[in-house]
C-alpha cells in the first residue's frame, strides 16, 4: 500500500515530469507536496482498515524515507550541476538577427536551460548598444554556415523573416544536412503581446491567442460528468431539507416569492434564468442595480442568506439543467454584461465556458459589489486564467476553497 500511495501521491504532484525533474526547485516542491500527500493517504488507510502496526517503526519509516528523499535530491543536484556542465560545451547555439526580440529570446534561453551555450549572432550589421559581453556579433548572416562548422554549433535559432531573407531556407537546409537543429522563432509581439498556442490541422499550422482546455470534447464530458454527480449530491443531501426550510422563513420574513428568477449572461452570451433564494424586497430595480452594502432592499433574512452564500445554492438546479457549471465565471446581469464589455476588452472572453455557481475570482477576494475599475479587471484576468488552465483538480481546490471562505466569512459577501 506505501508503494500504491507514493505512485498516486508522486502523479497527482507530477514530480517526475520532465520539465519538473530538470528544475530544482520545482522539482523540491513537488517532491515536498508529493510526501505530504503520501503521510495523509497512508495514516487515512491505517485509521478506517485498522491495522495493527509498530508506532515506533511507523515513525523510523516515515523519518527513513523523508531523509532517503533529502538526500536523493540532493545527489540528483550535483549529478545535474555536473551534466549541465558537460553539456554546456556540447550545445553551442547561434542566433540569426540581432534586434531587441533577439536579446529577449537568449535571456529566456540562459534562464530556461542552463546547459546551452550561447556563442553570438549573425546580421547585417552589428547593434551599436549591446552591452552583453557574452553576446557577440560574429558577422553577416551568409558567413554563419562557416562559423557554425568550424566550432561544432549543434542549433541554430532564426529570428529573420524568410520573406525578408530567402536565403534562410538554404541554410536550414545545409544545417540540418551537417546534423544541426534549426528553429524558427517567429516574433507576434508587435500584433499579440501575450503566450500564443500552435495547434495543427494535418500538415497546417494554427495560431491560436490562448490555450482552452474546455474546446476539447472529452474534457468537455468529463467536465459535465462531475457537475452532474457534484450537483446531483447536493440537491439529494442538501437542497432536500433545506430548500422547504428555507421556503418557510422567507415567507415569514417578507411578502414575495421564494426563488428570484433573474436573466444573466451565459455562455456565448445566451441568456438564461438563473435561481436564488429571494433576499431583496420586491423593487424595480433589481435587474439593472447591483446589491450594495447597506443596501435597504435587502431583507433581515436576506442578509444571513447572502452573507451565508445560501441564497446561491439553488443554482445547483442551473447546473443540472446544463445552463452553468459548478465551477465557472460567476454570471452578470444582461446590463452590467453589455457595460464592462465596452470598458474592458478582454471581458467577453469569460463566456467562452460555462458561468458557475462559484469561481476562480471570487475564492480570491473578487466577488460582490464592483466600486473600481480595476476589481473589474482582476476578475476578469482571474476568470481567462482559470479557463485557460482548466483541471479537474482545480475545480475542486476551488470548491474546497470557496467552503473554507464561507465557513470562516467573506467581508465582501453582503
Amino acid at each position: 500500500m506505501t508503494n500504491i500511495f507514493w505512485l498516486i501521491s508522486s502523479y497527482l504532484t507530477e514530480v517526475y515530469i520532465n520539465d519538473r525533474i530538470l528544475n530544482f526547485r520545482k522539482f523540491s516542491r513537488r517532491t515536498t507536496r508529493a510526501f505530504i500527500i503520501f503521510i495523509v493517504l497512508l495514516l487515512i488507510y491505517l485509521f478506517f482498515t485498522r491495522f495493527r502496526f509498530n508506532r515506533q517503526y511507523l515513525y523510523i519509516s516515515f523519518g527513513t524515507f523523508a531523509l532517503y528523499l533529502i538526500i536523493s535530491r540532493l545527489i540528483f543536484l550535483q549529478i545535474a550541476l555536473y551534466i549541465g556542465k558537460k553539456k554546456r560545451a556540447l550545445n553551442k547555439i547561434i542566433i540569426l538577427g540581432n534586434n531587441a526580440f533577439t536579446y529577449d529570446l537568449v535571456t529566456k534561453l540562459r534562464n530556461s536551460n542552463k546547459t546551452l551555450d550561447v556563442l553570438g549572432c549573425f546580421s547585417e550589421k552589428a547593434r551599436t548598444e549591446n552591452n552583453d559581453t557574452d553576446f557577440r556579433y560574429l558577422g553577416k548572416v551568409e558567413e554563419c554556415m562557416q562559423f557554425a562548422v568550424k566550432h561544432h554549433v549543434t542549433e541554430i535559432y532564426s529570428t529573420l523573416s524568410p520573406e525578408i531573407y530567402p536565403e534562410i531556407y538554404e541554410i536550414a537546409q545545409s544545417a540540418e544536412n551537417l546534423c544541426m537543429r534549426f528553429r524558427f522563432v517567429p516574433d507576434f509581439r508587435e500584433f499579440v503581446n501575450k503566450t500564443v498556442y500552435f495547434d495543427h490541422i494535418d500538415d497546417i499550422p494554427i495560431l491560436s491567442l490562448r490555450s482552452e482546455p474546455l474546446e476539447d470534447f472529452g474534457v468537455q464530458a468529463k467536465k459535465r460528468l462531475f457537475d452532474i454527480v457534484f450537483s446531483a449530491l447536493v440537491a439529494v443531501f442538501l437542497l432536500s431539507w433545506l430548500v422547504p426550510i428555507i421556503a418557510i422563513l422567507i415567507k415569514l420574513d417578507s411578502k414575495g416569492p421564494v426563488f428570484f428568477l433573474q436573466e444573466r449572461s451565459g455562455k456565448n452570451n445566451i441568456p438564461f434564468k438563473c435561481i436564488k433564494f429571494r433576499s431583496l424586497k420586491i423593487n424595480k430595480d433589481s435587474d439593472v442595480k447591483q446589491v450594495t452594502k447597506g443596501d435597504n432592499r435587502i431583507t433581515k433574512l436576506g442578509k444571513f442568506l447572502r452573507k451565508s452564500s445560501i441564497d446561491e445554492l439553488p443554482q445547483f438546479f442551473n447546473v443540472l439543467k446544463g445552463d452553468m457549471s459548478v465551477v465557472g465565471p460567476r454570471p452578470h446581469m444582461l446590463k452590467h454584461t453589455e457595460e464592462y464589455s465596452a470598458i474592458i476588452m478582454k471581458y467577453m472572453i469569460r463566456h467562452y465556458q460555462k458561468p458557475g455557481v462559484t469561481g476562480y475570482a471570487q475564492v480570491n477576494g473578487f466577488r460582490g459589489e464592483i466600486k473600481q475599475e480595476e476589481q473589474l479587471i482582476k476578475r476578469i484576468e482571474y476568470d481567462v486564467w482559470y479557463i485557460e488552465n482548466w483541471s479537474i483538480w482545480l475545480d475542486l481546490k476551488i470548491i474546497i476553497k470557496t467552503v473554507l471562505v464561507t465557513i470562516k466569512g467573506d467581508k465582501n459577501a453582503f
